[in-house]
């Protein structure tokens, strides 16, 4: 086998997680989970790819996720088993299924013989003869229907004729059995199979269904409204509250904290007007309940910036405004936000590209543009907040650029590169969220208000490791705050067993499977080990080790020393679980 020219690495933008720091992130999913839970929200698992109609129907063709980040292919043309037979039956059945044409066929079988065929992928049993004098004459032909002539196809039509002369079901014994391969005109022929004695009958028409075209997820809540149309959720009258966990991709160029496949922690609650969906108590209880998910994970200092971007109508009226302030000012600004002014004015007012904040600041607020029922609603989700002692900042440049928000947006951030505590960079943005009254009617669906959030599970996770490094070396800003870098997480086992000698090694796996079987946590070493070798290697892993000689086998009596302690005692066999467990 020749060597290969250069290793194979994780594609750019992806990376591999490793222990221990998955245990961080099995550790920030669990505490998410379970925080979710105390709020009813139950767990949603949508495909990592879909129709790529639903993004540019829902997030906006003229979003930079549509039109530049999506990773987005061709499933292929899609064959047509069902307009294929239909056409050829059309074209050779016989008038009269009472009588039999010359150069038409009867379609026929026996069911049960029939259902055999079509776990065989033969499609059709016919008769193809003439009515005489005498009776009938003619054949029965077994029929499969194909892209192309394949191997495999042959094969098939091969046992189901096997089959009909073995098996008293298909009442085909008496008479000569044909095979008969029906493909696309413009089929693969397969000149390369050997195709015995099977009649290959080409078909003129249609019988490819143009290609899909697919993309893989760069966010969720749009799949997640896809399948409360699809599954008829709103039917139930009850208010949806989902969250999911799992990776969106975007063609981004890589910086820290982002990457082209990536991690998210998301929430959507959508239903009918009736389930109480549409009221401000929705936005304040999931803005709530992400102030306790991030105190809860042990995140300092974050901000939560918030603002409302109006109504179905207010926000064209909005945008209006902007293209006219914008027109006369966007040939001063950076080379994508000359791009935005045209295609989404509102993306400008996300812009962090220094140059251009005194000209956006200038800019009009949306705030000027609400109706009366936006404002109150705003101010309801505001009073909430309040009462609840969540504390907010109103960012009236907060429009969030995706077609499908309304009303309340939100932002969470996290301390900038001049707090130690951030792991973010300049780039301090945590989540982000917020109400998408209309999405389910922009994709076909019924009226569903809905709110939701998604979680950059990365950047929490630099978080959380910086704040945990900057306590540890005593920069932090809340001293005595929990640990959280990634090996604080990693929760040592309970034992390592130690045998003594290789012949032991068999006793220390039947311990070991014992104090497994109770509940506890155990690794093996190897009785090759020497003896120092096997304490280095448990106190890196374990609490304890259980030393498994030949003395300890035959007394039952066994020695385990605590490595937080120094002590090192002798314990029974029969007391050994309970110990350990201590």
């Amino acid at each position: 086998m020749p060597t290969p020219s250069k290793s194979l690495k994780a594609v750019r933008g992806t990376r591999d997680l490793l222990p221990p720091e998955t245990a961080l992130w099995n550790r920030v999913e669990s505490i998410a989970r379970s925080v979710f839970s105390r709020y009813g929200f139950g767990e949603i698992r949508t495909p990592i790819f879909e129709d790529t109609q639903l993004f540019a129907r829902g997030v906006g063709e003229e979003t930079d996720i549509v039109s530049k980040e999506m990773y987005t292919w061709s499933d292929g043309d899609r064959f047509s088993e069902k307009r294929i037979i239909d056409e050829w039956v059309r074209v050779n059945q016989s008038d009269n299924p009472a009588y039999v044409q010359a150069g038409r066929v009867n379609i026929q079988g026996n069911p049960p013989f029939l259902a055999k065929l079509k776990e065989l992928g033969i499609q059709l049993q016919v008769w193809r003869g003439v009515q005489a004098a005498n009776g009938l004459t003619g054949h029965v032909e077994l029929v499969s229907f194909r892209p192309g002539v394949s191997a495999d196809a042959i094969d098939r039509l091969m046992k189901a004729r096997e089959l009909a002369k073995s098996d008293p079901e298909s009442q085909t014994q008496r008479f000569a059995v044909r095979l008969r391969l029906v493909i696309p005109m413009d089929g693969e022929l397969g000149p390369w199979v050997d195709k015995r004695d099977v009649l290959v009958e080409p078909l003129a028409g249609k019988f490819f269904d143009s290609a899909q075209s697919l993309t893989l997820r760069p966010e969720n809540t749009a799949g997640v409204v896809r399948a409360y149309i699809e599954h008829n959720l709103g039917d139930t009258g009850q208010l949806q509250k989902l969250f999911y966990i799992g990776p969106q991709f975007r063609r981004e160029r890589p910086q820290r904290g982002r990457y082209r496949q990536f991690w998210q922690i998301g929430v959507e609650v959508l239903g009918p007007v009736t389930s109480g969906s549409e009221s401000p108590l929705r936005d304040a209880e999931v803005l709530e309940m992400l102030a306790t998910l991030l105190d809860e994970l042990g995140v300092k200092n974050w901000r939560l910036e918030l603002n409302s971007v109006g109504s179905s109508t207010d926000r064209p009226r909005y945008v209006a405004a902007l293209r006219e302030a914008l027109a006369p000012i966007k040939h001063q600004l950076c080379e994508d936000n000359q791009r935005r002014a045209e295609t989404n004015p509102l993306r400008v007012l996300d812009s962090k590209d220094p140059n251009d904040q005194a000209l956006i600041d200038g800019l009009p607020k949306i705030a000027d543009y609400l109706d009366d029922s936006s404002r109150d609603h705003f101010a309801q989700v505001r009073a909430a907040l309040d009462a609840c002692g969540v504390p907010y900042t109103v960012n009236p440049r907060l429009v969030r650029g995706l077609d499908y928000y309304t009303r309340t947006t939100f932002e969470f951030t996290v301390p900038s590169s001049g707090d130690p505590a951030s792991g973010l960079g300049t780039q301090n943005a945590l989540l982000g969220g917020g109400r998408y009254d209309g999405l389910s009617e922009m994709l076909g669906g019924p009226r569903a208000p809905g709110i939701g959030f998604a979680i950059g599970q990365d950047r929490l996770i630099l978080t959380l490791q910086a704040l945990a490094e900057s306590n540890k070396s005593g920069t932090g800003t809340e001293p005595g705050a929990p640990g959280l870098a990634s090996e604080t997480w990693v929760q040592k086992l309970d034992a390592y067993i130690a045998p003594l000698g290789a012949e032991r090694n068999a006793a220390a796996l039947a311990l070991a499977r014992e104090l497994r079987r109770s509940g506890l946590s155990v690794e093996v070493g190897d009785g090759a080990f020497r003896l120092k070798k096997s304490f280095e290697a448990a106190d890196r892993v374990a609490r304890h080790i259980v030393i498994l000689g030949e003395d300890e086998l035959a007394s039952g009596i066994l020695t385990v020393k605590t490595f937080a302690t120094g002590e090192q005692t002798k314990i029974a066999h029969a007391d050994l679980a309970q110990s350990l467990r201590a």
